[in-house]
């Protein structure tokens, strides 16, 4: 029997700006993170970076349990269209953390191999093949340690937009983490991919974003990077796209999977609370925003 969505809600360190990104803006300390995450009502949250935690896996887990967290699943940017390149493992690592702390889902990466999401190269057919395969291999990796893995479009990886999300849907059986807003600043479609392929979708990150300020990086514009810097990430419910209408559909169609709230955030100091919201407020809009939608979740 599915939980009740209120309780498969989790959130993650990029809203609090801390990120794998070089000069990724100011890095708040893990006791500072994780003690806001359960002031603002989440019991459960992404590893983060690495490096933001302990690395010995049973110390990630005891570090998140004395917060009164949990693990729900790990981002891992991996190189996975260099046939000179294993990414297995770098993902099995992962999995020896997940695993330690009772989480269920690795989240991949389509990595260019360069640091930052401002810039991607084209990918022939063979590193499709590559790629592709990789994906498969992964997968069945994964579920072998009694885990799930999942293909996570990204801005500024080998998998951006809503053409290679469909791409990856149709030649490879990996689940996918449907990020509702890196798919629509790639030009996807969440909306249309939760109604269209509910059955691949295995894990959720839950984002809202400025239109404006989307339609700007996918112009070339303006950079990814300054973006965010920019403010295009907003709590649900303040931004351009239909959170209700995918958590109706998600839940429609049987999903059972968490809700990881992210609002990219890049930090230029600490947060001063004399001198106006931090990511605690806006995560906690958020949460408060999804909650609100849960009656009519299965409208």
């Amino acid at each position: 029997m599915t939980a009740p969505l209120a309780q498969r809600v989790a959130g993650a360190p990029i809203s609090w700006g801390v990120c794998e990104v070089p000069g990724w803006g100011h890095q708040l300390t893990p006791n500072l993170v994780l003690r806001e995450m359960r002031e603002v009502g989440l019991r459960a949250t992404e590893f983060g970076p690495e490096g933001f935690l302990p690395d010995a896996p049973a110390d990630k887990a005891a570090t998140l349990a004395s917060y009164g967290l949990r693990a729900v699943g790990q981002f891992v940017p991996a190189v996975l269209h260099d046939p000179g390149h294993d990414p297995l493992p770098q993902v099995e690592a992962a999995v020896a953390g997940l695993l330690a702390a009772d989480a269920g889902t690795v989240v991949v990466a389509a990595a260019t191999g360069t640091d930052g999401y401002d810039e991607r190269p084209a990918l022939d057919a063979a590193g499709w093949r590559t790629l592709l395969a990789n994906l498969d291999r992964i997968s069945a990796a994964a579920a072998g340690a009694g885990l799930v893995a999942t293909l996570h479009p990204h801005v500024g990886t080998m998998v951006e937009s809503g053409e290679e999300t469909r791409r990856v849907l149709d030649g490879s059986g990996i689940g996918l983490c449907l990020d509702t807003g890196h798919l629509l600043i790639g030009g996807g479609d969440p909306v249309a991919l939760a109604a269209e392929h509910p059955e691949r979708i295995a894990h959720t990150h839950l984002k809202d974003v400025r239109l404006d300020l989307c339609e700007r990086v996918r112009s070339g514009r303006t950079t990814y990077t300054e973006a965010v810097a920019a403010g295009m990430y907003v709590p649900l419910g303040a931004g351009d796209i239909d959170i209700a209408a995918i958590v109706r559909l998600l839940e429609n169609s049987g999903y059972d999977g968490w809700y990881v709230l992210e609002q990219d955030t890049i930090l230029a100091s600490a947060p001063d609370p004399d001198t106006g919201p931090g990511p605690a407020d806006a995560v906690r809009a958020s949460v408060d925003h999804l909650l609100s939608l849960t009656p009519a979740a299965k409208g």
